[in-house]
């Protein structure tokens, strides 16, 4: 028991570094994104930290199987290195023993990665998702920005805005632009917003300016001062994708659901707890180190593996949504394929080499 939490410990204190490590450098480089989204008015700023802690269960399903692979070959190098592990080994402790006290802490990182794959990170991509269709209806009015040109339509309206409210209802000094046939320019002291409750639509009313209209490079065009001009506003799109996105849905939702989507996305939310327990497997005959060749020689060759790994289910999970391949085996034909290499790599090339010659001898 005292080595069984020793060894524990050491490999889930390193866990928690690493995750925390990397869970800060994917954050930081997803808010950077979102704060640029912000910047260019499509999403608020009030709820860049909620979208952010909404993600936080999908990044933690991706970081902490990667953290936990990393803080075994760490943990336990540093045993190599200063030679406990070479004392253990003369206390009695195998490889298999090794591995069976590891296997109590894989257990509980891959019910919390599970846990975080079935129920939460779908539960937060749901939440997410809501959010932007909410900014992506929100009136105009809550994106403008004053002395900012902001492109609105795809860039077929353009607004500039000298002030606005404090309630940003009412946007002081107004320059609109139109491009069109014909394209027009307007210039209003005030602009301010009205619903019509009867046909259910908005409308911008521009107060004391001038529009000019007419086609650009051409004399023909008309002058128009008003007191008072309104202006419909059309109502948002909203991307059909928000409501079809499959790491949005419950995976109940997902289990009644019989498309190559829905299956190859429970597959994937099925794969993360998996892939813990055969990282963990690969990551202790990978973690034994030579103290002559130094801690992190087989780190580099070691995370290319799991890369490798991740990066199969990733494309496999795409091909299969497409239909380019079939929903069975699907993903288990990749968990397949590295449990047989993590046995390679903990059996040893040489003792699968000795043991099938010794068997064709004796036969």
């Amino acid at each position: 028991m005292i080595v069984y939490r020793y060894l524990s410990r050491e490999v889930l204190l390193t866990m928690l570094a690493v995750s925390t490590t990397l869970l800060l450098i994917i954050m930081s480089g997803r808010f950077v994104k979102y704060l640029a989204d912000a910047a260019s008015g499509k999403i608020a700023v009030d709820v860049l930290f909620t979208v952010m802690a909404y993600r936080l269960p999908g990044f933690l399903e991706l970081i902490v199987p990667l953290g936990f692979f990393i803080a075994i070959l760490l943990a336990y190098g540093r045993l190599y290195m200063d030679s406990e592990m070479v004392v253990l080994s003369a206390c009695g402790m195998s490889q298999k023993q090794l591995l069976a006290i590891t296997a109590i802490p894989t257990v509980i990182v891959a019910i919390i990665v599970g846990a975080m794959s079935l129920w939460v990170s779908p539960w937060g991509a749901a939440k997410t998702e809501q959010i932007f269709i909410e900014q992506s209806s929100r009136s105009e009015f809550t994106t403008l920005r004053s002395g900012y040109f902001q492109p609105f339509n795809g860039g077929k309206v353009v607004t500039y805005v000298d002030s606005i409210s404090d309630s940003r209802t009412q946007l002081n000094q107004l320059f609109l632009t139109q491009v069109g046939t014909p394209t027009s320019v307007a210039i209003a002291e005030v602009g301010k917003q009205r619903h019509n409750s009867q046909y259910n639509e908005r409308y911008l009313e521009l107060h004391n300016g001038i529009r000019y209209q007419g086609r650009p490079g051409s004399a023909d065009y008309q002058i128009t001062e008003f007191k008072l001009l309104a202006q419909h506003i059309p109502e948002p799109e909203v991307s059909a994708a928000y409501n079809t996105e499959a790491d949005a849905r419950t995976t109940r939702e997902l289990l009644n659901d019989n498309s190559d989507s829905a299956r190859a996305t429970l597959q994937w939310r099925l794969s993360m707890p998996l892939l813990v327990l055969v990282v963990a497997f690969m990551a202790v005959p990978l973690s034994r180190t030579n103290p002559r060749q130094g801690r992190y020689l087989k780190m580099l060759p070691a995370i290319i593996l799991y890369l490798l790994y991740l990066a199969a289910l990733s494309t496999v999970r795409s091909e299969m949504e497409a239909g380019k391949l079939p929903i069975l085996p699907g993903l288990w034909s990749v968990h397949g394929v590295f449990i047989v290499i993590a046995w390679l790599v903990f059996v040893g090339p040489s003792n699968v080499f000795a043991r099938w010659g010794g068997k064709r001898a004796k036969a």
